[in-house]
């Protein structure tokens, strides 16, 4: 007998959800897919990927993003960086929503985010577009289809990309909103097509709900070695320092490429899928994430293609630069089948430093790594968006500023101290520029940057001699097997050490401007860090 797919006593109208025209509950890919031509919403691609447009909207809008001032939170969110939204305004909202959701229908997928059955949070989507139905199954974890007959959902996301808010209404910016209420463990989403919206709603939830049980959420990836679970790695890193590339280490297991949580037991993954940008994506450099984009239900997103052979173009990005495949995790051959790992023997933190200034890798101390962390520097390039025309640095505290609802420190805090109990060691990885700033010098060679991390993750690396930065009060290897001296030593890669040392006293500079903002809330240690 076949199992039940939803949970008779807790259907979408036992949560207040009437009069729709029809409701799919937990429809596996095949049938998303078929819903999803049917209803004009894409187009099946070579291989069976289903490839869509999102119009308007081709990444986040965190400007639209509101938490919901109520009693619960007022004391813990950090609303300098959290838009705040009214109850009232939130009730109204939710109110049209549900008008506006009448005579129409919905896809639900009762799902669960973290590997960790101790941790994991239990979440129904409920999705106006079948595609983001199948989107979300492949980004979250899938119960057995046992578990839904019984399946309660501690959090709901209504997705209703028709939808469009009324500011003055609605308490919120424009048409477009995201507003997130813990009270009433709700998600409401409206007028954007961008399923990235989905995912990383539940991110912010978990980056609320861990921290209060101890656990450390992260934006990172994470692997761990093919004959050892615990020997653990985390790569936490904004968009282009190659956290997806580096971690996606054939010699290694990878246990999830965007968000995981650190308990007293180790790593898991909070996905059940991956997310990957496909923009200049290389068949020979990355020939397991490149394979994807033919698998049968990947979603293929805002990628340009041949009309009549469907042929994908990695290369136009005359729709968006932000073009990306979401596949199930189980589609990457080395990936692990638990999404669970013990706890991490070593923390890598990746920048792209266009400055030119940051050496290839550096040990940190905890006290450091929290500094590092609530950093989070990187640098845009020039291309990477119109008017940038020289390199721009980027602090995006935690690794994730969008996604954090508590003030960073509680996070930097929680992260010195696992790394302080744990001994994991921590590095700062540039993957960035070498010999010069952008436009002068050239892009830190891949082959050097795997060496690094290859000798500090199987542990010869600390056997090495290092020196103490001049500038950040870092230890630097003085010399790796297979990694030149000099590319060690970044002043000895200019050709002007004069010029390195006006570039290397900016960056200082930049990042003590930007740790202000934190310096009268971390310990003396961080402090001293903070001065290097």
């Amino acid at each position: 007998m076949a199992q039940p797919r939803v949970n008779p006593n807790f259907r979408i109208e036992d949560q207040g959800i009437e009069g729709v025209a029809a409701v799919y509950y937990n429809l596996l890919e095949p049938a998303l897919i078929e819903h999803a031509i049917s209803r004009g919403e894409g187009k099946l691609g070579k291989g069976g990927a289903f490839l869509v447009s999102t119009g308007s909207h081709t990444g986040r809008s965190p400007k639209d993003k509101h938490v919901v001032r109520t009693p619960d939170v007022e004391d813990s969110i950090w609303w300098e960086n959290n838009r705040a939204m009214e109850p009232a305004a939130f009730d109204r909202l939710y109110a049209d929503m549900l008008a506006h959701m009448k005579g129409k229908e919905y896809f639900v997928q009762d799902l669960y985010a973290g590997a960790d059955a101790e941790q994991r949070l239990d979440v129904r989507v409920v999705s106006e577009l079948a595609w983001h139905n199948l989107f979300i199954r492949h980004l979250l974890r899938r119960p057995d289809a046992s578990e839904l007959a019984e399946f309660v959902p501690e959090f709901t996301i209504i997705n209703c990309p028709s939808f469009k808010a009324d500011p003055e209404r609605h308490g919120c910016r424009s048409e477009t909103v995201i507003a997130l209420n813990f009270e009433k463990k709700l998600i409401l989403i409206g007028n954007t097509e961008y399923s990235g919206e989905n995912k990383k709603g539940v991110f912010t939830l978990l980056n609320y709900i861990l921290p209060a049980r101890g656990v450390m959420p992260m934006h990172c990836s994470a692997n761990h070695a093919h004959d050892d679970s615990d020997d653990v790695a985390v790569f936490f890193g904004l968009s282009g320092t190659g956290k997806t590339t580096l971690s996606a280490d054939p010699s290694r297991v990878l246990i999830g490429d965007d968000e995981h949580g650190w308990s007293d037991n180790g790593v898991f993954n909070f996905e059940g899928g991956c997310y990957a940008k496909t923009i200049n994506l290389s068949e020979k450099a990355e020939p397991e994430i490149y394979a994807t984009t033919h698998k049968f239900g990947t979603v293929i997103e805002n990628m340009v293609y041949d009309p009549e052979t469907l042929e994908l173009d990695f290369e136009d990005s005359s729709i968006t630069e932000n073009m990306r495949c979401a596949y199930p995790l189980d589609y990457i051959s080395n990936a692990s089948k638990t999404g669970l790992g013990g706890v991490p023997k070593n923390v890598i933190m990746l920048t792209c430093d266009a400055y030119g200034v940051l050496p290839p890798i550096a040990r940190l101390t905890p006290a450091q790594a929290m500094y590092h962390f609530l950093s989070g520097f990187t640098s845009k390039t020039p291309g990477t968006e119109v008017g940038v025309t020289e390199p721009t640095p980027t602090f995006s505290t935690c690794f994730g500023a969008p996604f954090m609802p508590r003030r960073p420190e509680a996070y930097g805090e929680l992260l010195q101290q696992k790394i302080a109990e744990t001994g994991a060691t921590c590095w700062l990885v540039n993957t960035g520029w070498t010999g010069g700033a952008f436009g002068t010098g050239s892009r830190m060679p891949i082959k050097a940057t795997r060496a690094l991390l290859t000798a500090a993750l199987d542990g010869s690396l600390n056997d090495a001699q290092f020196r103490k930065d001049p500038n950040f009060g870092f230890e630097v290897p003085v010399s790796v097997p297979g990694v030149s001296d000099v590319l060690l030593d970044p002043r000895r890669t200019w050709d002007d050490g004069a010029a390195y040392d006006r570039q290397a006293k900016k960056l200082v500079e930049m990042f003590s401007e930007n740790f202000a903002q934190y310096i009268d809330k971390v310990d003396d240690q961080v402090k001293s860090a903070a001065i290097g």
